[in-house]
């Protein structure tokens, strides 16, 4: 063996470097104290990833979730800790506070202020905190209206956004109602009122609602790409071309308004227009609309030849939204020849809803699945104590066990399925409808004998709501019974619609 043979040996030995979250941690605060504060999220979301459990390192990445404005991000992480990791780090009320504050829930902000005082009167920021008090209390007569009622007003549209995300449009349509009557210029909820109507198949409220923006709120962003969105739906191919026209010259200034654009564009298939608004939000370091900013995101990558960001954003989607699996962008092609029936994670979704009509569409979705067998053997059928008694015989149809007479909610979907098959998101709101009219007229004992003339009813009324050019006698004819029957069920929809 030659001299130097033993230091060769040692040059050549593989030196593994598996760096801890104290590492990453330290990398952040760097960054941090430099200002470069996407860096330093992007260090300390590492080191979270690393050690979740240790509360200093996830304040941390809270306390730059607040400096860039993700005040809602910041504040599921401190309230985490408290509730978690280490009930006593109370500076993380005092953190709360300036977020709920500067998000506009005074009260909350007041609470959390308070408690902080309360648990470290002497406390690092105590003087902070007693600043912020005065300011939440000053002119407290004036502010406890209007303020509050900000409060209240941002709280309700959270949860707007939320059914709608969710799919419980019925719900969505009640709350925004509400938000609209207390709080009559609020534009917003209009937009949102009238994407619930449209995804119920009401399209001409829907429409109505726009035109009402439009006409007291001129150049509403929303608005104009809502009805991007309904025109598209709808097939008005020339409509849609000019508004998509229209769209792209707008430059929008807000972050707001630059990721409804992309993802307003990523929904009509203008992928673009869609990866440049979305791109150019993440490079910002934007992800302030959490699992829908990576939803969208990923289908204008993959459309647009970017796969590799496609599928980064798809993991992050799922890590926000695990409910999501299967919808990736790759399997569309696969979604759009077999509709909702065949979403397996869509239909077990559905069925743990709190909205009767909502499970019972998943029900039906069930019986014309090809996943039917697997559906039935989930959890989510067996173990679920929201279903009626209406469901578990529903239930007992689907596994032979009951004949079809008692069942007429399934027949008069199935007769509609005869013309409105694969279900997609349009065709869903003629099942929704007709699920809810069930729901009212069984409450009310109403009988259900004529299943044709109740199947001719819903689609006439369905198709009227959305503009269609049909007359009574063609959709009578479609079901083989007379124009006077027709007329007459008709009546009844309305009357339970």
């Amino acid at each position: 063996m030659s001299k130097d043979s033993k230091a060769r040996q040692t040059k050549g030995q593989l030196l593994i470097f598996n760096p801890t979250g104290e590492y990453y941690f330290s990398k952040g605060l760097k960054a941090y104290h430099k200002r470069d504060l996407y860096k330093a999220k992007k260090y300390v979301q590492r080191a979270v990833q690393l050690e979740p459990d240790e509360p200093m390192i996830v304040c941390q990445l809270a306390v730059i979730f607040s400096e860039m404005g993700e005040y809602q991000q910041a504040n599921k992480l401190l309230l985490k800790i408290i509730d978690e990791l280490d009930s006593e780090m109370v500076e993380c009320h005092y953190f709360l506070a300036n977020n709920y504050a500067h998000l506009g829930f005074f009260k909350d902000a007041y609470y959390h202020a308070n408690l902080y005082m309360e648990l470290d009167e002497d406390g690092e920021f105590a003087d902070e905190t007693l600043d912020l008090l005065e300011l939440l209390t000053m002119e407290a007569e004036e502010m406890d209206e209007e303020l509050y009622e900000q409060d209240d007003l941002i709280t309700k549209q959270e949860q707007a956004r939320e059914l709608l995300e969710s799919g419980h449009f019925p719900k969505a349509v009640e709350l925004l109602n509400s938000v609209i009557d207390e709080y009559p210029e609020y534009w917003s909820a209009y937009n949102n009122l009238a994407l619930a109507y449209f995804y119920l198949g009401e399209t001409q409220k829907a429409g109505e609602i726009l035109e009402k923006v439009f006409t007291e709120n001129p150049g509403n962003l929303h608005a104009l790409c809502n009805k991007l969105v309904f025109a598209f739906y709808e097939r008005d191919y020339k409509e849609v071309k000019m508004l998509k026209e229209v769209l792209k010259k707008i430059n929008p200034i807000s972050i707001e308004h630059q990721f409804k654009l992309g993802a307003t564009f990523a929904l009509v298939g203008e992928y673009e227009a869609a990866f440049m608004w979305l791109r150019k939000l993440q490079k910002k370091g934007f992800d302030g609309d959490g699992a829908p900013f990576y939803y969208w995101l990923s289908y204008a990558a993959y459309y647009t030849g970017h796969e590799k960001i496609a599928k980064s954003a798809w993991e992050k989607t799922l890590v926000l939204n695990p409910e999501k699996a299967g919808f990736e962008p790759w399997n569309e092609e696969k979604e759009a020849h077999e509709g909702f029936e065949n979403h397996l994670s869509l239909i077990l979704k559905k069925l743990s809803s709190d909205h009767i009509e909502e499970r019972l569409f998943a029900l039906f979705l069930t019986a014309m699945s090809d996943e039917k067998e697997q559906i039935l053997a989930a959890k989510e059928m067996n173990q679920n104590a929201k279903f009626s008694h209406l469901e578990r015989d529903y239930i007992a149809f689907l596994r032979k066990k009951n004949n079809i007479n008692s069942v007429p909610v399934h027949e008069v979907a199935a007769l509609l399925y005869g013309s409105y098959q694969p279900i997609g998101t349009v065709e869903a709101g003629l099942y929704l409808m007709w699920f809810t009219i069930f729901v009212e007229a069984m409450n009310q004992n109403q009988a259900f004998k004529n299943t044709a003339a109740w199947a001719a009813a819903v689609e006439y009324v369905w198709l009227k709501q959305r503009g269609g050019d049909i007359s009574q006698q063609q959709i009578a004819n479609k079901y083989g019974i007379s124009s006077s029957t027709l007329q007459k069920y008709i009546k009844v929809v309305k009357a339970f619609e």
